[in-house]
Formats: C-alpha cells, structure tokens, sequence
C-alpha cells in the first residue's frame, strides 16, 4: 500500500462549522505537514483544487525545497487552462523537485464555481474536453511537436522546450464516477481514484474502470481517497468522530445539501445520496461514517474505529484491487502523525525512495526564444 495525505488548503481545525479550534492556514502550517508528512513514509500529498482553496500550484511549488522525497498531487482543470501552457507548469515542476509530481485530472464539479472561472461546459462536454486535453498533452510530455484540431481545442506547433523529468508525462490521477468520466480513466489515465463508498459500491466502479482499460489493451491502477478518525480503542474514536460535529447545527446541514445539491459530479451526488439514505444512522457499512459529508463536498466518508479495525477495513479495500490511499484527518498536522503511528504498523505500507538528482546542462539563452545554441 501506498500512503498519501491531504493539505488543507481551504482550513483546517478541530471541528466542523466553528472556527472554534481552527487553525491558521498559512505557509508555515502547509510546510510543517509536509515535513511531517515527508519524514513520516508517506508517499505523497493531496493538494486540492477550487475556488475554496490557495492555488495548488503556487502552494506546491512553495514546498519542493521543504520536502526531500514527498510527491505532490496536484490538479490541472481541462477545461480551465491551455493544454500547452498547463505542460509547460507541469514539467517545470517536475524538473525542478525532481520527478517528484503527480498530476489530478479534475472535469469539474460545481456548475456555479465554473461559470465564475469562465467555463460555461456541460458536464460531458468537459470530459470530451478532458480527452482532447490529455491526447495533446501526451504527447507534448513525449517531446513530440503538435498540431491538433479537435471539437474543443486546437493547437497548432505546440511542443515543449524543456520536457519532464522521465521525458514522459507525470503519472496521472482522476477521481470520476460517471460513465464519461470512466472511459477517459480508460484511455488516459494512471491511477484511478474513488471516494470512499461501501466496498461493494466501490468494487463495482472498480470492475467497471477495468474492463474498459482492458478493452483498450491498457491496466490502471485505483487509489481510495478516504477521511480517518482512528484511536486505540473503537470507543475513542466514535466520541472522537462525535466531537468533530458536535458544533454542526441541523441548519447547516441544510445549508449545507442545498449547495452540495447543485453540483453535476456524479460522484458528489452519490456521496450526498449516502448522507441522505443514512441520516439515522450515518454508519452506512462496518465503521465507514458519513458524517461528515453532511457539510463537507469531496469526500465525506471516514473510517472510525481502533487501529485493528480501521486496518482491517482499510486491507479490505487492498483486497478489491486498491493499492494507494489517500488520507486525512482534523486537525491534519496531528492525524498525520497519529495515523502513522497507528495505522502503518498493522498495514503492507510502501515507501518511496529519495528521488534521482535532476541532471542540469549548461545549455545558454535560446535563440530567438526557439533554437538551441550549438554546443
């Protein structure tokens, strides 16, 4: 199993709705989990995306010199940005940390926070955006000049002057549940990703996404993305998922589903679906807790238990075919150190060796912004 974190880049604190507890977000927080993170064996860190959230570009790039062998997932937004521009971001990173990026393939999600980003897309329409976007970008990563006109993107003679650091593109993630979403993980993509539904919701949406990579002749891997609320007893930690809402008003929840509710992503929709079918009983299977999906978009779920029980479910899921997980917990600095020293111990967890070294040439100024000098 391969281990990551989340950076909570929209806040972070001890409990759900209250800043009672809160913790102040800034880039000192950000660089002490990330060397807690780094030191600790994960694999590698979450950094999410949104209008809800410091940009994960700017964040990331803050934290290569912090960090020694901690990778960073990092979202591009098809729809968003020029494929050419966004591969130029891209292998600048990975160059400079040493192939230590990780790309998140993100179609969207709130209708009402694209049009404010000025993308005025249909929810398939951003994944045929999605598939042109990763068709170009593909082979811009392999130093291939190209030309391509698609139905959403065009470009003519983009290539890369300065290619990643494998001369290969950085493995790419996407977090998708719908059947549009599941072909262009099909035919693009590296790592797969679902939240955290029951194992049998999840297997399903597993054996989907495999089936039509292998109709392509292609494997992918799957990671789960999951909230942990872990203690040494079972006990502790159902008060500890308790107190977490335990300033949540029956008004914002409310508040809360209604924004959620407006939302295209078929698979918010499925985690509002588990918040709403379980509202007596937010353990919707055997230590899998959806409570705090009532106010929280993304991923809503948490296993809460003692470590044998969240190690046991979490091997459950490995057994399904997932082999990389990514974690998180409020607050984040603290979970991360606790759920290591709980939870890697009774788990197959693998850790990442030191990057090999960037080899830097002294090259001089293009000419003309185009051409390299002679040696």
């Amino acid at each position: 199993m391969e281990m990551f974190w989340y950076l909570p880049t929209m806040g972070d604190g001890r409990y759900l709705g209250t800043s009672r507890g809160a913790k102040i977000t800034d880039l000192h927080y950000f660089r002490q989990i990330a060397q807690a993170v780094d030191r600790l064996g994960y694999t590698g860190m979450l950094v999410p995306t949104g209008h809800a959230c410091e940009d994960g570009w700017i964040v990331a790039s803050a934290l290569i010199q912090a960090t020694e062998r901690l990778k960073f997932l990092v979202a591009v937004r098809p729809g968003g940005i020029s494929v050419s521009i966004a591969a130029r971001m891209a292998a600048s990173f990975d160059r400079l940390s040493s192939g230590r990026l990780l790309i998140n393939v993100v179609a969207g999600g709130d209708p009402v926070e694209m049009r404010g980003d000025g993308i005025f897309l249909s929810h398939g329409e951003r994944y045929e955006v999605t598939d042109e976007f990763l068709e170009v970008w593909n082979k811009l990563m392999t130093g291939e000049s190209v030309t391509f006109q698609g139905k959403h993107i065009q470009v003519e003679g983009a290539k890369l002057q300065y290619g990643p650091f494998s001369r290969q593109s950085p493995p790419l993630f996407i977090g998708a549940s719908s059947e549009a979403g599941h072909d262009v993980a099909a035919k693009h993509i590296d790592t797969y990703l679902t939240w955290a539904e029951t194992p049998a919701m999840v297997s399903e949406k597993i054996a989907d996404v495999r089936e039509r990579a292998r109709q392509r002749g292609r494997s992918i891997k799957v990671g789960l993305r999951v909230q942990v609320i872990v203690r040494e007893t079972s006990e502790e930690a159902w008060d500890a998922a308790h107190k977490l809402i335990s300033h949540v008003t029956e008004d914002d929840v409310n508040e809360a589903q209604s924004l959620l509710h407006r939302f295209d992503s078929v698979g918010q929709r499925r985690m509002s679906q588990l918040v709403h079918q379980h509202r007596n009983d937010l353990e919707i299977s055997p230590n899998l807790w959806a409570g705090i999906g009532q106010v929280r978009g993304g991923v809503g779920t948490a296993l809460v238990g003692s470590a044998d029980e969240v190690a046991e479910r979490l091997q459950e899921y490995a057994d399904l075919g997932i082999d990389t997980f990514i974690l998180s917990g409020y607050p984040h600095l603290e979970e991360a150190y606790r759920i290591a020293e709980l939870l890697f111990p009774r788990l197959p967890v693998t850790y990442s060796a030191p990057p090999e070294e960037t080899k830097w040439v002294a090259m001089g100024e293009l000419l003309a912004e185009n051409r390299k000098p002679k040696p």
